[in-house]
């Protein structure tokens, strides 16, 4: 693990020594992004087609299969190195990409709404675990000065992977077809792998040797310490409760805008070039927010400012959807008709003609992306490994997907008795205001501790 680098050098982003692992964390984090959104479009437009009504049913049968696999990391995370489980993780993920290719191209094999439910189910586990253990992975080889330093430059990474997976997915879709894209996805799979493993070299190269003796075991425990974690730690509890009312804002937001695709775009090629638009328009605003705010807000000003950003942003597009007369009505005064012509062509007209209820997903997703989730991991990377690899697994797939499930369920109660869009917007926003306070005094508690931590390590 590199060092801090001299008090003289501390306003650098990268310093000396840094600056190969960094550009091979940036690097991985773009292969992992860029494979999952390679085949996230293909999920999305299941998802269009059944409608938001059947949400529930999909996050019921993800929330189980995560709540199953949750425990079987932390078992393994417990009792394995991390040189063993990280790649292991990954080596899972590109077998399972591999076997679904044969269940695309002979449709004998299952229905498609068989073939579909799993596909999402499989996804959205896919993708919640990749990424957490990434960024457990990120906590583990820098230290809290260094992830304040680096991990914006390194999301940055991770956010041009979400914009070249979409663009390749749209590209190839209508060329080598659906089922080449799982093999795709695979390929940029095995770059995030052979990026650990030279990423593992270097960290046990310039590690102490006490940090190199922790590497070099697991981390101890049981395989349900992540989820007691989530009850009997105050911190992992607290970050449990700021990812439940963030779900309240995404989920509400998702399933409005599947509910939108679904009545707009009878045709699956048009649903999935619309969700491809939605992340090409969300991801381009993540590199800008990155570019401009993120840097300068967490290595200026810190934590707490990032938190409110992103938790105000969403409550104010979420508000805007509440009031307007037509959530499906393009922010630039167009009528759904009209704006609906323009959404599955090029980026720029889907920009324009934007719905409501399309922005405030948009927006809520990018900062939380852009500015949230690299302040949020850089909380984490002042907490004990044990907390890292079990109690963070287990608030990143088995808490996030619980909030899928009850938000969904929710919804569609709320559904059966009348409740608008503007309704569920408003809701939403309020969920949004709630997050401020959880988030700002995380934050702020995050920011005091890591305070003493560099104070003890200077003295």
């Amino acid at each position: 693990m590199q060092t801090a680098g001299t008090p003289d050098s501390s306003t650098k982003r990268v310093h000396k020594g840094e600056w190969g692992a960094a550009g091979l964390s940036a690097l991985y984090f773009f292969s992992v992004l860029s494979a999952y959104y390679v085949v996230r479009p293909v999920r999305e437009q299941f998802s269009a087609a059944v409608g938001s009504t059947n949400l529930p049913w999909f996050y019921l049968a993800t929330f189980i299969a995560t709540l199953l696999l949750t425990p079987v990391f932390a078992w393994l995370s417990a009792n394995y190195p991390r040189r063993i489980v990280v790649p292991g993780v990954y080596a899972f993920f590109i077998a399972c990409l591999l076997g679904f290719i044969p269940l695309f191209n002979q449709q004998g094999l299952m229905t498609p709404r068989e073939l579909g439910t799993l596909f999402f189910v499989w996804v959205s586990v896919f993708n919640l675990f990749v990424v957490s253990v990434f960024w457990t992975f990120m906590t583990d080889i820098w230290r809290p000065e260094q992830a304040k330093r680096l991990f914006p430059m390194i999301a940055l990474g991770g956010t041009i992977g979400t914009i070249v997976g979409p663009m390749l997915t749209r590209s190839l879709v209508n060329v080598i077809g659906v089922a080449p894209l799982l093999a795709v996805s695979a390929l940029l799979l095995c770059g995030s792998f052979m990026c650990i493993v030279l990423l593992s070299r270097w960290s046990s190269a310039t590690a102490t040797a006490t940090e190199r003796a922790s590497y070099d075991k697991g981390v101890g425990g049981s395989m349900f310490d992540g989820l007691k974690q989530i009850f009997t730690n105050p911190f992992v509890g607290g970050m449990a409760i700021l990812m439940l009312l963030g779900d309240g804002i995404g989920t509400v937001n998702y399933a409005l805008v599947a509910d939108y695709t679904g009545q707009t775009f009878t045709d699956a090629a048009q649903r999935t070039a619309f969700a491809a638009n939605v992340d090409l328009a969300t991801n381009s605003l993540v590199v800008i927010t990155q570019l401009v705010l993120t840097r300068w807000i967490l290595t200026r000003w810190g934590i707490v400012p990032a938190v409110l950003i992103w938790a105000f942003g969403a409550t104010l597009s979420l508000l805007a959807v509440a009031l307007v007369p037509d959530a499906g009505a393009a922010i630039n005064g167009a009528s759904s008709a009209a704006a609906s012509a323009q959404l599955t062509g090029g980026l720029w007209p889907f920009v324009m003609n934007m719905p409501w209820v399309v922005m405030a997903l948009v927006v809520s997703r990018a900062l939380m992306y852009g500015i949230l989730g690299p302040a949020r991991e850089s909380m984490f990377a002042a907490v004990p490994r044990n907390l890292r690899y079990q109690g963070k697994n287990a608030v990143d797939t088995a808490v996030w997907r619980f909030g899928d499930l009850a938000i969904s369920t929710s919804m569609s109660a709320m559904k059966s008795i009348g409740t608008t869009v503007g309704q569920f917007a408003g809701v939403a926003a309020a969920a949004g205001l709630a997050a401020a306070w959880v988030g700002y005094r995380l934050a702020r508690n995050a920011e005091r501790s890591r305070t003493d931590t560099d104070q003890d390590d200077s003295q």
